[in-house]
Parts: C-alpha cells; sequence; structure tokens
C-alpha cells in the first residue's frame, strides 16, 4: 500500500469524476458527496474510493472528513478542492437574495478554504509535504449579472488558492489553481445548448465544449509532480477562453 492518497471533494459527478477515474490509475482516493449516494456508490464500484458523505460548508463535516481521511490510508498527499455548486436561480444581482449568497460562498469558498487549512495546517504539523488543487472557474475573472454570487464565490477562492500557495510554497507544498471554462458537466445541462451555439459562433478560440478529462489531465500533471516549481500557477482549461484580442 505504498500508493499516494488522494482527497477529492466533489467527487461523484462531472469534473470531480472525471479527475477521480484519472487519479484512480495512480492513487488510493477519499471521494466525497452530497445527496447523490447512489452516484458515489457508482464511483467507489469503479475505482476503488473510500467514499465519504461531506457537506463541506460545514466544520463538523471538514474535521471529520480529515479525520476519516486519515483513519482509512494514515495520510493525506494530494488534496483537490473541487466541490462546488451553481445558484439554485439565476436572478439579477439586483434581486438575488442573501440566502443563495451565503449557500454558494459556504460551499464553493468557505468549504474550500478551510478544508485547504486543514489538511495544510496537519501537514506542516507533521513536517509532511504535499500538492493542493482548486477546482475554481473562468466565473473568477468573468462577470455575470444573473449569477453573481457564483462570480463572486470563484473570484474569492482563486485568492483563496494565492495566499495558500504564498504561505505554503517555503514549507514544499504546492498550490495550484485550474480555471475550468466551459465543461460539460450536469451543472451546464440546462443550458448547454446556448453554449454550444455560442462555441460554434467563435466564443472559444479551440471550437469546442470542454470534458471532464480535460481538467483530469491537468490535475494528473500537478499530481505528478511535473509543476512542482510553478507554486501559484494557474492553469486555463477553457479552449483559449481567456485569451484576449481585437
Amino acid at each position: 500500500m505504498t500508493q499516494p492518497v488522494a482527497l477529492i471533494t466533489g467527487a461523484s459527478r462531472g469534473i470531480g469524476r472525471a479527475v477521480a477515474l484519472e487519479l484512480a490509475r495512480t492513487h488510493r482516493l477519499v471521494a466525497t458527496y452530497r445527496g447523490r449516494r447512489d452516484a458515489a456508490e457508482s464511483l467507489a464500484a469503479e475505482t476503488g474510493a473510500a467514499i465519504f458523505a461531506c457537506d463541506v460548508s460545514q466544520p463538523a463535516d471538514r474535521r471529520a472528513l480529515v479525520d476519516f481521511a486519515l483513519a482509512t490510508y494514515g495520510q493525506i498527499n494530494l488534496l483537490v478542492n473541487n466541490a462546488g455548486m451553481a445558484q439554485r436561480e439565476r436572478r439579477d444581482v439586483l434581486e438575488a437574495g442573501e440566502e443563495s449568497f451565503d449557500e454558494i460562498i459556504g460551499v464553493n469558498l468557505k468549504g474550500a478554504h478551510f478544508l485547504t487549512q486543514l489538511v495544510a495546517a496537519h501537514w506542516v504539523r507533521g513536517g509532511e509535504q504535499g500538492r493542493i488543487v482548486f477546482v475554481s472557474s473562468i466565473s473568477a475573472f468573468t462577470a455575470s449579472i444573473n449569477r453573481a454570487e457564483y462570480c463572486i464565490s470563484k473570484a474569492g477562492l482563486s485568492m483563496s488558492a494565492q495566499v495558500f500557495a504564498q504561505r505554503l510554497a517555503p514549507e514544499g507544498i504546492g498550490v495550484f489553481e485550474i480555471q475550468p471554462g466551459i465543461i460539460r458537466t450536469d451543472m451546464i445541462s440546462a443550458v448547454e445548448s446556448v453554449y454550444e451555439e455560442k462555441i460554434a459562433n467563435g466564443l472559444l478560440p479551440q471550437r469546442r465544449m470542454g470534458e471532464g478529462a480535460d481538467v483530469a489531465r491537468a490535475v494528473r500533471a500537478i499530481a505528478d509532480g511535473h509543476l512542482d516549481y510553478c507554486a501559484g500557477q494557474i492553469l486555463h482549461v477553457d479552449g483559449g477562453f481567456h485569451l484576449r484580442s481585437l
């Protein structure tokens, strides 16, 4: 049992599942889910992952998750902060309420920030090293007036990654951010055809929608140590969306 251990939040579906499938070739997995136990059990059957129900917005759940990972495998070598959610209803920024804001910030930003704090503090106390990945979004730098809380949560997550990268680099702990673009997942299923039309009309330099496997390959490069001299690096997995042109 010398394989490293990867803890992946929100791993039962979408990008998280693709990351888990990729890392299962080389890592033992702890995979979290919220609500869809059937999807988590399917992942466990396919990869051997140890699954754990966790609402990352809740302090007790985060602590229990880290305890579970350490009790199961005795170590954590890679943390992939992937758990996230979209707002339950798209509303204009002039009308969106605080309840939605608090929920999105709690899951997308607070959860990842304080889970990282727990894992990183454990490593530093024990003189251990590891790697941390924040999965944010192009929404970290792209304003959508009917998804303000989501964009704000991802912008904050991007800064969280930078703060931890700065703090942990001297400890030999690598922190990286992946900013996925338009990725084919359940989260965008309701508006997938709209995005497909925009892509066909030139929204992306690479004329296709992203897949979970595209993000998973970026995580693979980090997990394998290919970016170990790139502290705080942001990887744009977005088909070139971030490029500016006239």
